[in-house]
């Protein structure tokens, strides 16, 4: 199977997972945990399927920074937190260094073909 699949699969279970977290502590404490456990085991052994054909490096930065972006999404959109604009920067500036990080590691990739 496509190993991006799974690194979509993991930051998808991971933001699933980390925003569960914070419903756990409100609404529904035991089967919130749960999922909670549950969804982060999930994004864990989908990332370790995706580093066994993506380089560790590019994965795992790729699973932090786009699931930080998106959690952070989710506590604005879901729990009506806010960014400042430093906040928000930092936040454009994490996802500029993960597409310099993916750019130079295709072109090693093409250099060694």
């Amino acid at each position: 199977m496509n190993p991006w699949f799974f690194l979509l699969a993991a930051i998808a279970c991971e933001v699933l997972g980390t925003s569960l977290m914070k419903l756990a502590n409100v609404e529904a404490p035991l089967l919130g945990h749960l999922a909670m456990y549950v969804l982060i085991t999930l994004a864990y052994y989908f990332l370790a399927r995706a580093m066994e054909r993506i380089p560790l490096g590019i994965a795992y930065a790729l699973w932090e920074a786009v699931g930080l972006v998106l959690i952070a999404l989710v506590g604005v959109v879901v729990f009506s937190e806010s960014l400042s604009p430093w906040q928000a920067l930092g936040l454009f500036l994490l996802l500029g260094g993960i597409g310099l990080l993916n750019g130079d590691t295709a072109n090693q990739a093409e250099a060694r073909s």
